[in-house]
């Protein structure tokens, strides 16, 4: 395989997920981080090593316009031509509503919508014909919630993206999706609290977070399925069902 896939924020979490798992598959990657440059490095070593496969890493912090044209201009200077873009990092705000302020509001919109939409623009023609996108959105992106008002929003915008960008797409044969996680065992989630890891278990029909390796997979589905386009596939193993 001589495919070349781009994840962001593809050094940690779901998005080391799902570079592992395209890794495997034999897929090149590069893979962008934003801070802690040195952990990146050794995540891209390490999966390079596993799986034989060249995997490149790039600072690149979505919440810096200038970040666009840096991966751009390292897609050029190393004439690399994309089959897979993931959008995958993202940014949140926990303050309360009446804590919250239109800096925060926009750096949180800036990072998961305005970012991708024109890291898009810039890089499309950089993808090659019959390549997919794929964008991490959220279950509180359609389920109500009081955890971010900002994150539901935002992650809300990018389900609609997701639908509205399908036919500007087209000109280009590019497939474009979402996923939308439920709750997934990351770094993250496992720092929560018995207490609240229980009560959150309580609301899953299948009683227990997901592994972020069962999530990677629907990724590598929606990327190779020719069929996909436009959806939004909710992964949240049966929330509220119970």
């Amino acid at each position: 395989m001589n495919k070349y896939a781009l994840i962001t924020g593809g050094t940690k979490g779901i998005g080391k997920a799902v570079a592992s798992c395209l890794a495997k598959a034999g897929y090149k990657l590069l893979l962008t981080y934003a801070t802690d440059g040195a952990k990146a490095i050794q995540v891209c070593e390490e999966l390079s090593t596993a799986f034989h496969v060249e995997v490149r890493c790039l600072q690149a912090d979505i919440a810096d316009s200038q970040s666009i044209d840096r991966i751009y201009q390292y897609l050029l200077e190393n004439t690399i031509r994309l089959d897979a873009l993931v959008f995958n990092a993202g940014l949140t705000c926990r303050d309360s509503f009446e804590s919250l302020s239109m800096t925060d509001w926009e750096r949180v919109f800036f990072a998961n919508v305005h970012f991708p939409v024109f890291l898009l623009q810039r890089i499309v023609e950089l993808m090659n014909r019959g390549g997919a996108i794929v964008f991490t959105g959220s279950l509180m992106g359609i389920e109500p919630h009081s955890v971010s008002l900002a994150y539901g929003v935002t992650k809300s915008a990018v389900h609609a993206l997701v639908k509205n960008m399908v036919k500007f797409l087209l000109p280009y044969e590019l497939r474009i999706n979402a996923v939308a996680p439920g709750f997934v065992d990351t770094e993250w989630q496992k720092t929560k609290p018995a207490e609240i890891r229980r009560n959150i278990e309580s609301k899953i029909a299948l009683g227990r977070f997901c592994d972020p390796d069962e999530l990677a997979e629907v990724y590598k589905m929606l990327i190779e399925n020719s069929y996909f386009n436009g959806e939004v596939v909710v992964v949240d193993g049966g929330y509220s069902y119970k």
